[in-house]
């Protein structure tokens, strides 16, 4: 008997490779997933941890999703249609400061400029308006533009309203990713809160390609929200592969992929992997102009990660912080900007950028009795081995006085120990890969079209390409 070949076998079940099953399963190909962790999802995943004797879920990388919410495939995939409840908090971020109001990010972008006028500056409320409101008010035709396949132009850009939100997007860019990023404003809480967004992305400070992504996700904040799904990040992934089993498809779990050989016969090979991890398994068969190519795309910096589990709510200094599915701990801008870039010249900061998830905000799935779990982390030099949970809790501390006593358990896990997870962190880098404007063009190679390989049938569908699900 014949031995059956399915048409197309994805290695890896993070977003980007389950997204690319799926599609590939609903046009009626026979699709296999392999995936070398025990559970599927990649970074979007969460476990039950153990931790001072209460099992909690917390989720191990990603952990809010606007993108779930502004992606082109998810908004056609529609996750609320699934079962996945996105739950937006009142407030998107918060950026406490130092002895004054936080700046805080909702939803409404009226609000937001409301209560910037109020705790923080008319002038700089004006600014922040006249920053955000084109983005935000053509926030498709943004979307379009930066989670497009980028090899051809957006629908939503060809007519004069999408042009204009396209260059008005640009320049913002350039006002906001180089050395002329602080004339817009005169306070430091307006320019705090934009700098914090860009602690989300592992480039420097100010960089066009910081620059882009720090205001996609600061007009997400405005429009759909920060989003934290019920039960964490593993509801996202259990949708897809429920899809995936709808349409046919099969998933199997702990099926490393070491070498090619030991890759099953297929017509397809789609690589949810970093370029390193492709070129690591099919060394002796890629040209060697490729093999050089991937040699020169370099890991950006690292995360270190710390879960904490609490027995009540972090007690910040603004009260309003506590609505906030997500805060950054950084202080102002200069502080933010120097602490980065000394993790980029190799060092650890007393005092660095912290992101801080809340899910307990919006969802009580995640309590166990009076336990509760808090998410952080900060960026490090790639492959640091440094434990930095007393970092980031006096970071924390610094705007929530009595942090400390609400800490029962802490877990952290440095830069070095994140590929454990997942393989494609490299040293800890969430990014697979250097982020810079000319990255996000030739990612991880400069080729049309960055999916394909010089091998036929091989192609690459992960984060190293530059493109989210």
């Amino acid at each position: 008997m014949p031995r059956h070949i399915p048409d197309v076998v994805v290695i890896g079940s993070g977003p980007n490779g389950l997204a690319a099953a799926v599609i590939c399963a609903r046009a009626g190909l026979d699709v296999q997933v392999l995936e070398d962790q025990p559970t599927p999802g990649g970074g979007c995943r969460t476990e039950e941890v153990a931790l001072a004797g209460a099992a909690l879920p917390h989720d191990l990388c990603s952990a809010v999703h606007p993108m779930a919410a502004a992606s082109p495939f998810f908004t056609a995939f529609d996750l609320p249609a699934r079962g996945v409840q996105l739950n937006v908090p009142a407030a998107s971020y918060a950026h406490p400061l130092d002895h004054r109001p936080a700046g805080i990010a909702y939803p409404d972008l009226t609000r937001t400029v409301t209560e910037l006028a109020e705790y923080g500056s008319r002038a700089d409320a004006a600014a922040w308006q006249n920053l955000m409101h084109p983005l935000v008010e053509d926030f498709d035709t943004l979307s379009a533009l930066c989670l497009g396949d980028m090899r051809s132009v957006p629908s939503q850009v060809r007519d004069l309203p999408g042009m204009r939100t396209a260059f008005g997007f640009a320049s913002r860019v350039l006002e906001q990713g180089t050395r002329v990023q602080n004339r817009r404003f005169a306070d430091d809480m307006a320019a705090a809160m934009l700098t914090g967004i860009g602690g989300h992305v592992p480039a420097p400070m100010p960089s066009l390609a910081g620059a882009a992504s720090m205001l996609l996700l600061g007009s997400a904040a405005h429009t759909v929200g920060w989003p934290i799904p019920t039960g964490g990040s593993q509801a996202i992934t259990h949708a897809l592969i429920a899809d995936l089993h709808a349409h046919g498809g099969r998933l199997d779990c702990d099926q490393r992929v070491s070498d090619w050989r030991l890759l099953p016969p297929a017509r397809a090979y789609l690589f949810d992997t970093s370029p390193w991890t492709l070129a690591h398994i099919f060394y002796n068969r890629l040209p060697g102009r490729y093999r050089r190519a991937i040699s020169r795309y370099r890991p950006g910096l690292g995360i270190a990660k710390v879960d904490f589990v609490l027995n009540a709510e972090v007690p910040w200094e603004d009260p309003r912080v506590r609505q906030a599915g997500t805060v950054h701990c950084g202080g102002t801008r200069g502080e933010i900007t120097a602490a980065e870039s000394a993790i980029a010249a190799g060092h650890h900061p007393a005092r660095p950028l912290v992101l801080v998830s809340q899910p307990t905000v919006v969802d009580p799935t995640r309590f166990n009795r009076d336990l509760r779990p808090l998410w952080t982390y900060t960026h490090v030099p790639n492959g640091s081995e440094t434990d930095v949970t007393e970092t980031i809790t006096a970071q924390i501390e610094r705007f929530a006085p009595g942090f400390r006593d609400t800490i029962v358990a802490s877990r952290c896990t440095p830069a070095a120990h994140l590929s454990a997870h997942n393989v494609n962190y490299r040293g800890g880098d969430i990014a697979a890969g250097q982020v810079s404007m000319y990255r996000m063009i030739a990612r991880p190679t400069p080729k049309w079209n960055p999916y394909r390989t010089p091998l036929d049938g091989v192609y690459l569908c992960s984060a190293s390409t530059g493109l989210p699900p």
